[in-house]
């Protein structure tokens, strides 16, 4: 019994450490791989490849899909992948990882805020909204040009922070969509099929901004071919498949706690492995975020636990 249980509990732990620790740790990668690859481009190789391979691996295995629930899965993967992490590449040009980490740590607000079909509980709910006050304090506090962040180009960089929360609502939309319509095929190929959409599309836009007329591969620098090898087998394929994998072996509400890591992790990369500005007021606003995720999450958890003790 006990060698039955053992591995199950290893496989569930490393699991957690991939969603933990890799997706904390893509931001510094997709800040190294930006030295020398253009961002749509960076996009677009990572999602296009990991795309294929997922594909590839379920068509293996007789897996076929619809045209309409093919079309709803790359409709989806063009707001999360392309809009929402597509944007977090575009705006590591201009503002540190551990500030886009931070920014992305207010996704759940916007999950409250666009869920219409929840809004009758969870704007009834003290805790919850709450919890979105608290949070958005946390984002103004980023904002405040009076305690400026920023160690060039004030405004460009406003405007990334700007961009990076549409990203985090393109996101939001995206996987709402797939939660109220959603596609009769596995995880696996869903995933592989918006991972492809988001990738033709993130290189149609390289080719229209012009990145693919300029870009050679001999001046790719091998730490940035290793940060995309990276982004593609551990970000892409690990880390998304652990965290599918961890939904059908444990509460979401467990699964979600990656929302409090991920900030923590890519801030302190950043700060000792890229040299970025370690801000007070960076970790400040990640507290008042982080405090306001938690409240809206805690009318959840109280719900695991009274059914634990049933």
């Amino acid at each position: 019994m006990a060698s039955n249980t053992i591995p199950g509990r290893s496989l569930i732990l490393a699991a957690f450490a991939a969603i933990y620790l890799i997706w904390g740790s893509t931001y510094l990668a997709i800040l190294i791989g930006l030295k020398t690859i253009p961002p749509f481009l960076l996009s677009g190789i990572r999602f296009s490849t990991a795309g294929v391979l997922l594909l590839g691996w379920r068509m293996a295995h007789g897996e076929r899909a619809s045209w309409q629930a093919g079309s709803q899965h790359a409709f989806a993967g063009m707001l999360m992948l392309f809009g929402g992490t597509g944007a977090v590449v575009w705006v590591e040009q201009y503002i540190s990882s551990g500030l886009a980490a931070i920014i992305v740590a207010s996704l759940p607000f916007w999950f409250v805020l666009l869920d219409y079909k929840q809004w009758s509980y969870n704007f009834s709910n003290g805790l919850i909204m709450s919890g979105v006050l608290v949070g958005f304090a946390g984002i103004m506090y980023l904002f405040d040009p009076g305690k400026p962040l920023f160690s060039q180009g004030l405004n460009a960089q406003l405007f990334a922070m700007l961009v990076l929360l549409a990203g985090c609502i393109s996101w939001a939309a995206g996987s709402l969509y797939l939660k109220y319509r959603p596609a009769a095929m596995s995880t696996t190929m869903g995933a592989g099929i918006q991972m492809l959409a988001a990738g033709i599309f993130s290189l149609a836009a390289s080719w229209q901004q012009g990145e693919t007329s300029e870009f050679t591969l001999s001046s790719v620098s091998p730490e940035s071919w290793l940060s995309l090898a990276y982004l593609i087998g551990l970000g892409s394929l690990v880390g998304y498949l652990s965290y599918v994998w961890l939904l059908s072996q444990r509460p979401a509400v467990q699964v979600g706690t990656y929302a409090y890591v991920n900030p923590v992790v890519a801030v302190l990369l950043g700060w000792l492995l890229a040299s970025e500005p370690f801000a007070w007021r960076q970790l400040a606003a990640l507290g008042v975020i982080l405090s306001g995720v938690l409240l809206i999450n805690l009318p959840r958890y109280r719900t695991l636990v009274l059914s634990r003790k049933m």
